[in-house]
């Protein structure tokens, strides 16, 4: 059985609005490669003190650490120092225990019962961890102050130890160090997933709502705070399945603080009476969330939702949006494709042009993905402009963007550019003034000079942001050559073997290719088969052929792709397959 607190959440969120009002659109900018880490979560701060937003991410695989990512000001990110740290952290809080304006980090453990403590030097860089006991496994770690002395304390909650899922504070002393921990046990009987931290009830004690299930329970328990570090249970609501996510925040503009919990069928909200109570679950759609951030993304003082999506079967990763109305409604969500499958998001204004930006750990592709808000210019699509493969030597077809202005008065385009080499910006029509509605385009194409992957940018200079808009340009080179680049098979009878069909590898280039495997992934159906005869090395010029056949278990349509791990650049290569039971 999985951790639970894999797929878990922490969040405590304090919401707060960013420049004038204006649409938000959200465009991957910056993706940051965090090969061979692991990410699971992602902590926002100003960690080295210049003004510009910095990341501190949590990284579970191949083993603990975390890796401090120093912004530049423009929605990108440089390395900084990586701790190793714990045996598998999952998430961490960012928060200033010594307030002396220099931020700290707490980070929980999934697999020990300690949460270390490392106290930031103040120029990006961070003491020794040092460790506290808890009493069971911090896999969810959050700060405030519990026991009502003015000092941060750390909150945990923390998987079975004498099989108590247990709420731990462990008292601030004010000088980075804490102090043993003060134990509630989760109540109502259920397995704690994540939790979320306000004032319920208005009476100024930091209270927490726990998600979880047990059995085919799924709910959220409130604890109420006694200003202790002890508290009390006030009963629990029932929502629905894998109740993973939790945010805590004022989404009536009441100041009663609301919920908003991720489920498997999207976000359920739960509105707050102010008296440590709530309304039943309203849903909103959206595939899986795996966490959950409110803010004003757009600027009209309406806190608004983004949630972070995994790729699950035909549903794509990515971060859906949904637009606040001000009531503790919402709009339906928007879908903004981001990397292979995210497992958290995080918000804050990383090219510093006063509109919230979205920053995203993708646990399966390895990396850390900038969104930034582009506010009234709206670009189509909203990912990079980019190729998978391209052969080397060769030009890719042509990569169009689309600008709208979704603003109310018009927009003067300054200049557009283009940068890094081997991009090229073929057209534009965005020059000049584009009235509200209106519409422009800009189109590139990558001609591969060498293996592997390159990025560029187009720069955009316009009246209605501060800053440059970017559109992102990626493309990768590659010396194999595969012939056809897709297979279809027709319909086959079920428990039937279809005729073979032949993808042709070929090596262009003048050196010799080395094959490291080549494999059929299907989720594990078995519908596809492969025979090859290409061996572990292809010559200068050289090929090599791969048969597949196709026998379907099922009616209906079944996919799958061919992986073949070599060094030519672009690698792994995937050939897509598409067969029909009949």
């Amino acid at each position: 059985m999985p951790h639970r607190a894999m797929i878990g959440i922490a969040a405590l969120v304090v919401a707060f609005g960013f420049g004038s009002p204006a649409l938000a659109q959200f465009e991957t900018r910056a993706t940051f490669n965090l090969k061979p880490n692991v990410p699971n979560s992602v902590v926002v701060g100003d960690f080295n003190r210049d003004g510009n937003l910095d990341l501190a991410v949590v990284n579970f695989l191949p083993t603990g650490s975390v890796a401090i990512l120093l912004g530049n000001g423009d929605g990108t990110f440089q390395a900084g120092p990586t701790y190793a740290i714990a045996v598998q952290p999952l998430y961490a809080a960012a928060a200033s225990f010594r307030q002396n304006g220099i931020l700290d980090l707490v980070v929980g453990d999934s697999l020990s019962d300690d949460v270390y403590v490392m106290l930031g030097n103040g120029d990006g860089t961070f003491q020794p961890a040092v460790a506290y006991p808890t009493n069971g496994e911090p896999f969810v770690v959050s700060t405030g102050d519990f026991t009502g002395d003015g000092k941060l304390d750390i909150i945990a909650l923390t998987e079975p130890a004498a099989d108590c899922d247990c709420i731990e504070v462990l008292p601030g002393n004010g000088d980075g160090t804490f102090g043993a921990a003060i134990i509630t046990p989760v109540p109502y009987g259920i397995d704690g997933f994540t939790l979320a931290i306000g004032d319920f009830n208005g009476d100024n004690e930091l209270d927490v709502a726990v998600t979880g299930q047990f059995g085919g329970a799924n709910q959220v328990d409130i604890l109420l705070g006694n200003g202790d570090g002890t508290f009390r249970a006030d009963g629990f609501y029932d929502v629905s399945l894998s109740p993973n996510s939790i945010v805590a925040a004022d989404l009536t503009g009441s100041n009663k603080l609301d919920l908003a919990v991720g489920v498997d069928p999207g976000v359920q909200i739960l509105l707050g009476n102010g008296d440590g109570t709530f309304q039943a679950p309203v849903l909103y759609s959206t595939n899986f969330p795996t966490s959950i951030v409110a803010k004003d993304l757009n600027g009209d003082g309406k806190l608004d939702l983004a949630v972070s999506n995994p790729h699950i079967v035909s549903d794509p990763s990515g971060i859906t949006v949904f637009m606040g109305n001000g009531d503790g409604t919402f709009q339906p969500g928007v879908l903004y494709p981001a990397g292979d499958s995210l497992s958290y998001v995080a918000v804050g204004d990383f090219n510093n042009d006063g509109k919230p930006d979205l920053v995203a750990a993708d646990l399966v592709g390895e990396t850390d993905i900038t969104l930034l808000n582009t506010g009234a210019a709206i670009f189509s699509p909203t990912t990079p402009l980019g190729v998978s493969r391209q052969l080397i030597g060769t030009t890719s077809a042509p990569m169009s963007a689309t600008l709208t202005n979704s603003g109310t008065t018009a927009m003067t385009i300054l200049s557009v550019t283009c940068s890094g080499q081997p991009f090229r910006m073929t057209e534009t029509t965005c020059r000049g003034s584009l009235a509200p509605g209106a519409q422009c385009s800009i189109t590139a194409d990558f001609r591969a000079e060498r293996k592997g992957y390159s990025s560029g940018t187009i720069t955009l200079k316009d009246s209605s942001s501060s800053k440059p808009q970017v559109v992102e340009l990626v493309g990768t080179g590659t010396v194999v050559k595969l012939s056809p680049p897709d297979l279809t098979f027709p319909p086959q009878k079920v428990g039937t073997t279809s005729a073979a069909q032949t993808v042709q590898l070929t090596n262009t280039s003048s050196a010799t290719l080395n094959l490291a495997s080549i494999q059929i992934e299907d989720n594990n159906t078995n519908y596809f088969s492969q025979s090859n005869n290409c061996g572990s090395q292809i010559g200068p010029g050289a090929g090599c052929a791969i048969m597949i056949t196709f026998s379907p278990g099922k009616i209906g349509v079944s996919i799958a792709h061919v992986k073949i791990t070599d060094d030519g650049g672009a690698s792994p290569q995937i050939v897509p397959l598409t067969g029909t039971g009949d």
